[in-house]
């Protein structure tokens, strides 16, 4: 493979998609309400893709440090792990990615608020502390990742700073009632996260990364992967009937037997290599949820 390609491959392409779903949706509630900003979308997108590629490669860093990429893990190699790139190589992209996500989400306020205003400078903290979050999942001493906390985190930042930052820099106000929609985006990316984790969970057991499957268990992690799914569709349910005009709304509904099939999967498999293919499978399902879901209540 060239070093392109393992660079290539370090990134994740397959993880990007679902990093703009948050961006996605919070587009698309504002544009509801006939708000929507393009170079809002634009630049949040960009941030929030920087922002995934950075964590990524922190992750592949943190966890060859840490000892979680070694050889019985089940999933794709990892580039550091491998040697395919080396620490130093990593760290170099690594501070890269720090700077083009500061740089984007700093370009992103600046254009989203047009001022130096209390809100412009809770926004940069909580981007300096998505930047921070994209660090330490794996990377550092105490690496949050390994205690169990990474659902926690992507809930917050996959769905509510993700979808209700990017609805308040469109629209300049925060709807409490948008809150529903953005829980299911982080929901529905959490579960990508347990996909992930189920399929690692004796490699991620021997090295001491006690992700939530880990903790509980692998039948227990079956049915917290299907509380995942069932909440969030719940949760777009009920966003709709309290804004109900048209039957259009419950477009998202087509989407929930591709989620159904995922819990399925994930239930029946027990072979975790053949788990993989179901992690990039739910990633999409949860990229269609979010797209009939804003199409459905755009068009209503």
């Amino acid at each position: 493979m060239s070093q392109a390609n393992e660079w290539l491959h370090a990134i994740r392409l397959r993880t990007l998609p679902l990093a703009l779903a948050s961006i996605g949706l919070g587009s698309f509630l504002a544009a509801f309400e006939g708000k929507f900003k393009w170079y809002v979308f634009l630049l949040g997108g960009l941030t929030t893709v920087f922002l995934q590629i950075l964590s990524n490669l922190a992750n592949d860093l943190g966890d060859s440090n840490h000892g979680a990429d070694h050889g019985e893990r089940e999933g794709p190699a990892r580039a550091v792990q491998s040697g395919s790139i080396s620490p130093k190589s990593m760290r170099r992209a690594i501070f890269l990615f720090i700077i083009l996500s500061f740089s984007s989400g700093l370009a992103l306020l600046f254009v989203g608020l047009s001022s130096l205003s209390t809100e412009f400078v809770i926004l940069l903290i909580v981007g300096l502390l998505a930047i921070g979050a994209s660090l330490n999942y794996t990377m550092g001493r105490n690496p949050y990742g390994y205690a169990g906390f990474g659902d926690l985190f992507v809930i917050l930042f996959f769905g509510f700073v993700g979808v209700m930052g990017t609805y308040f820099l469109h629209t300049g106000k925060f709807e409490i009632q948008a809150l529903l929609p953005a829980l299911s985006c982080g929901l529905l990316s959490t579960a990508v996260l347990n996909v992930n984790n189920i399929r690692d969970i004796v490699s991620d057991e021997k090295a001491g990364k006690m992700s939530i499957p880990v903790r509980i268990g692998r039948n227990n992690a079956v049915i917290y992967h299907w509380f995942l799914i069932v909440a969030a569709i719940a949760a777009s349910f009920v966003y709709v009937l309290l804004n109900y005009h048209s039957l259009l709304q419950f477009l998202f509904l087509i989407s929930t037997p591709l989620l159904i099939f995922n819990g399925l999967k994930v239930s029946s498999i027990k072979d975790s290599k053949k788990l993989d293919p179901f992690l990039k499978q739910m990633a999409i399902s949860t990229l269609l949820f979010i797209i009939t879901f804003g199409i459905g209540n755009l068009i209503y």
